[in-house]
Parts: C-alpha cells; structure tokens; sequence
C-alpha cells in the first residue's frame, strides 16, 4: 500500500508531521481529517512514486505522445475547446461532492467522454493520481489545457480540503467568461456580416463590371480622370497581382505577432488600445471585469494574496495592467493595502478602489470583487450592444460612400465625353 508523508496542524494549532499508510490521496486525506488534524501538506514518499512509475509500464509514452498531439494541433486535430474544461470541471466538482473519491470521479467522466484527445488526457490525470501524485501536479502536465489559474485554485482547494468547493467556483468563473466572450461575439456577430457582404460586392464590381468599362474606354480613346484612372490601377492589381497581396497581408499579420512578442512594443500597443476612443473604455471594462472575477476567485478559494495577483497579472491580457498589478504586488509585499496603490496606477476607476478599499476593512474582499466584475460585465454587455449598433450604420453608409464612388469615377469619362460632343 502506498505511504504518503504528511503536514498537518492539529486543533490546537500545533503542525504535526508523519505518515500515514492509505490506498490513495483522497483516503490519506480522510484519515487524517478522521485524527483531527487538517492538513496542509501531503506527498507520496519517493521510493513509491518511482515504483508506481515503473508499475505504469509505458504510460509516460502516451502522456507525451498526448502532450505533443496537444501542443502542435493540425487544422483543430487534438485541440480541447474551453467549454470542454468548463463542463468537466462542473461535472467532476458535483461527482465528488456527492462523496465520489477523485480518481473514481475522473475514471466515470473518462468514461463517458467522446474518444479524442481530451478522453486521453482525463485518463492520464487518472492514472498520475492513482499512483499517488497530487492532482493538481497532474494538471500542470497540461498548461495548454489548464490556466495557472485552475492549477492554483485547484492546490489550494487540495491544500485546504476544499476540492469541491473551489471546483465549483472554477466553474462557475469559467461559465461567465465564456457568457461573457459569447456576448461580445453575438453583438459583433451583424457588423462582420456587413463588412463580408461589402467585400463580395467590391469584388464583383472589380471582377465583372469594371472591366467592360475599362475595354469600352480604350476602344474610344477617352481621356481618363486621376480618380477613375486610380481605380483602374487598383481593379488590374486585385485581378492579376491578387497573390502579392496576400503574401503581403500573411507577411504583415506574421511581422506584428513577432513585434508583439517584444515587451517594449506590446506595452505600447496595449496603451494604444486604452487610449483608443470609444473602443479604449471597451477594452478598459473588459481588463477590469476579468481583473476583478480572477483576483476574486482565487481569493475566495484560499490562495494567498500575493500569489493570487501575480496570477492574475499573468492572465490580465494587457501589458499596461500587468505593470500596474506588478506595482500593486511589490507594494502589498512592504506592509500596504491593495486599494492603496491601485488607484496611484490611474487605470482603475475610483468607484472600484472604493469598492476594493470597504472590501478589504469588512474582509469581504472576494465578495467585493465578484460585485465588481458582475456590474463590470454588464457595462461591457451594453457598451457592446450600444457599439454595435451605432457600427451597423457606419458600415452602411461607408459601404454606399465606396460604392458611390466606384460608379462615379467610372462615369466620370462619359459625362466628360458628352460634355465634350454637346459643345
């Protein structure tokens, strides 16, 4: 039977260290919880975990064989959507809140799990925590699959024997993510649609119509105007050079992702985009609702202050509010509040450091955070909906304005011909 090597505090207060002999984790758990003491450290001794390794046989192939498949997907092949991760988490938080120990919860959803690549990666985590590894251990395996953020909720929940707890708040951190995602896309959803229709009646324009008039013109000699004869030169560049254009466009899009890869460039771009009109408040909303729903989330799920905001820095999507939570970070480390040096950062408004500031001397700073992101979500949801609608007819009357124009400048020889001949 394995041996796990265990920390653990008594009810007086007192750590207590030692070993205990059981089946797997979640029963070492048990056990010591049945002798009073709550737990904050537990590991398989080292000799057993390499026994139960080299029990696995050539598990440790098809775990990298697997990690592979993940890393380099073909065309979507091997790729694991986030609402997968969010109903497993779902699932897996009621299973063992019904009593279910880990592995046989995992080993159930394995099981009804459509064969692909995620099937193979719940029965991996199985099979890790089976031979005594810690489940969050396991996870981190995975880092394409599970965020920093659910692998350290996940250790803190383990730590403090709370696994079903902070499931449950991962889930439901991850379900108002991706309602929140799906609304922005649903609202965008009409504009792309315009903007779709726009390029397909320029491209039949360019391909079809312009052409004959290009062949009339030159059988009759007319003097060309600079606007028509622009247009000209751009339809011949669309019909014959069309795939110097694209080179040229992969190029640019292949330039800027390496561009961004450079600190200095990022941070300036990610300035840009808050600074931006209309869209930088967008943005704004959007870096504050995910700021407050991870800050909180962690916080709510035991892990420690200053560890929970280097994870959410790392998950903030925006250079400019990394360098500010990394401020806020260095600051809380010398003895200060997090209102504090939030609102010297000149990014967060003044009502969410309020917020943040009652939070902290209640102590219901998760709670605060939660509020704060939820009334966040709901300005990004109407500030969308409001963007979206005043977009619709900006692209209306811009796909007009280059219609119009192309007609124009392929008029404009004729007008100035019969002007010509009725003089």
């Amino acid at each position: 039977m394995p041996v796990y090597s265990y920390k653990a505090i008594d009810r007086f207060g007192k750590e207590m260290v030692g070993e205990t002999d059981t089946p797997n984790y979640d029963e070492a758990i048990k056990k010591l919880r049945g002798l009073g003491y709550f737990p904050t450290q537990i590991k398989l001794k080292k000799e057993k975990k390499k026994a139960a390794r080299d029990a696995d046989g050539g598990a440790a192939y098809k775990n990298t064989g697997l990690q592979l498949e993940i890393r380099i997907p073909l065309l979507g092949i091997g790729t694991i959507k986030s609402g997968q991760v969010t109903v497993f988490t779902r699932q897996l938080a009621t299973l063992i809140g019904a009593g279910l120990p880990l592995v046989r919860s995992l080993n159930i959803l394995r099981d009804q799990t459509k064969q692909g690549t995620f099937k193979g990666v719940i029965n991996s985590l199985a099979q890790q925590v089976e031979a005594g590894g810690t489940f969050s251990d396991s996870l981190l395996k995975y880092p394409n699959i599970f965020s920093k953020l659910f692998v350290n909720t996940v250790k803190a929940g383990e730590t403090g024997g709370v696994l079903e707890i902070v499931l449950t708040r991962l889930a439901e951190f991850s379900e108002k993510t991706e309602k929140l995602q799906a609304r922005i896309k649903s609202a965008l959803m009409y504009p792309a649609f315009v903007v779709l229709i726009a390029i397909g009646i320029l491209s039949f324009l360019m391909i079809a119509v312009i052409p004959n008039f290009m062949e009339l013109y030159e059988e009759i000699g007319a003097d060309l105007p600079l606007m028509t004869v622009t247009l000209l030169r751009i339809t011949d560049f669309v019909r014959y050079k069309w795939v110097v254009g694209i080179i040229g466009i992969i190029g640019i899009v292949i330039g800027m992702r390496m561009l961004m890869k450079l600190p200095p460039v990022k941070y300036l771009i990610d300035r840009m985009k808050l600074r931006m009109p209309v869209f930088g408040i967008l943005i704004q909303k959007i870096a504050i609702a995910r700021f407050s729903r991870t800050l909180g989330t962690l916080i709510s799920s035991g892990v420690p202050i200053l560890q929970a905001l280097t994870i959410t820095k790392d998950t903030s999507g925006n250079e400019v509010i990394s360098n500010a939570l990394s401020r806020v970070h260095d600051s809380i480390r010398e003895g200060e509040s997090i209102a504090g040096p939030l609102s010297k950062t000149r990014i967060f408004p003044l009502m969410v450091v309020n917020m943040i500031n009652v939070g902290e001397e209640t102590g219901a700073l998760d709670q605060m955070l939660k509020k704060i992101a939820d009334t966040y979500e709901e300005e990004v949801d109407s500030t969308v909906a409001g963007l979206a609608s005043l977009l619709e007819p900006m692209l209306i009357v811009f796909l007009g304005l280059v219609v119009g124009a192309i007609v124009i400048a392929m008029f404009l020889p004729l007008v100035g011909l019969l002007t010509a001949l009725s003089a």
